[in-house]
C-alpha cells in the first residue's frame, strides 16, 4: 500500500504540472493540420507555387499592372507584412525557410491570396472598392497567410489525391485499368482550388490571431467583413457557397474576440 501511495502521488504529480503547459498557449483553438496534408510533400507544393507565383507576376508585369517597388500602397502592404511574417513560424515551422514575397495587382478584382510558400497578393480592388484601414489589411493578410500556414492547398491536393487512389484501386479490381493520375504532376492550379467553410473559418481565426499579435486591431475583422457583405450584395445564400456568409463570419470573430483582443493589447504595450 505504501508503493501504492508513493506511485500515486508521482502520478498525480505528473498531472498537475502538465496541466497548466498542455493549456498554457492563448489565442484561438483550430486543432492540427489535417492528415490528408500528408499526402502530398510540401515542398513539391511550395516549388510549385513558386512557379505559379512567378507566371502570375511576368502576366501583370506584361500587362503593366505590376506595382513597382515606390508604389505607396505596395509599400504598406509590405509594412505590415513586416509585422507579421515574424509570427508565422509559431502556426508552422517551416514557414521560417520561406521566401516570403508581397506584390501588389493592378486589378478590379476584390481579392488577395497567399500561395503555399508565403507568396502573397493584393489586387488594387480590394483596396480602392473597400477602402480598407491598415487593421482591415492585417485581418485580410492574416486570412491568406493562415491558409498557407495550416496548408489547406496541401491538404486540398491531399483529398483529391486519396479519392483518384480509391478510384485507380477500384478500377484495378473491376479490370478497368490503372489511372495513375498525379495531383502535383498534373499542375494543379492553386489560384483555383477551393477551400472548404470549415477551412475558410479556420484561416479568418488564426488570421485573427496572427493580426492582434502583430499589434493590429482584431476588431477590424468585424468592419472587415460588412465592407465585403455590402460589396458582395448578390452573392448566393451560405449554402449554395463554399464560403460561409458574412453574417456567420462576423458572429464567429465576435465569439473569438475574448480570446484574441488580450493578445493586442499586449503587442501595443510591448
Amino acid at each position: 500500500m505504501q508503493f501504492a501511495r508513493g506511485w500515486m502521488s508521482v502520478v498525480v504529480g505528473v498531472v498537475l504540472v502538465a496541466t497548466p503547459l498542455a493549456w498554457a498557449r492563448d489565442g484561438v483553438e483550430v486543432g492540427s493540420n489535417s492528415a490528408f496534408s500528408k499526402l502530398v510533400p510540401a515542398d513539391q507544393v511550395e516549388q510549385t507555387a513558386k512557379l505559379q507565383y512567378q507566371q502570375t507576376l511576368q502576366q501583370a508585369q506584361q500587362q503593366e499592372a505590376l506595382a513597382p517597388a515606390s508604389n505607396a500602397q505596395l509599400q504598406r502592404l509590405r509594412r505590415i507584412a513586416q509585422r507579421i511574417v515574424p509570427l508565422t513560424p509559431d502556426w508552422n515551422p517551416r514557414a521560417r525557410d520561406w521566401q516570403w514575397q508581397v506584390n501588389l495587382i493592378g486589378s478590379s478584382q476584390v481579392n488577395a491570396w497567399c500561395m503555399p510558400g508565403g507568396k502573397i497578393a493584393f489586387y488594387t480592388g480590394i483596396l480602392d472598392k473597400l477602402q480598407l484601414t491598415d487593421d482591415e489589411i492585417a485581418a485580410v493578410m492574416g486570412h491568406e497567410i493562415a491558409h498557407a500556414l495550416r496548408e489547406h492547398a496541401r491538404e486540398r491536393m491531399g483529398k483529391s489525391m486519396a479519392t483518384n487512389v480509391g478510384a485507380n484501386l477500384l478500377s484495378q479490381i473491376l479490370g478497368a485499368g490503372n489511372l495513375g493520375q498525379q495531383i502535383i504532376g498534373g499542375g494543379a492550379q492553386l489560384l483555383t482550388l477551393q477551400f472548404s467553410r470549415s477551412d475558410e473559418t479556420e484561416a479568418d481565426l488564426v488570421g485573427l490571431e496572427l493580426a492582434a499579435r502583430a499589434g493590429f486591431d482584431p476588431r477590424a475583422g468585424i468592419s472587415l467583413w460588412q465592407k465585403m457583405s455590402a460589396q458582395n450584395k448578390g452573392a448566393p445564400p451560405q449554402w449554395l457557397s463554399t464560403h460561409p456568409a458574412g453574417s456567420s463570419r462576423i458572429a464567429e470573430i465576435e465569439r473569438n474576440l475574448p480570446k484574441v483582443l488580450p493578445l493586442y493589447e499586449r503587442a501595443r504595450k510591448g
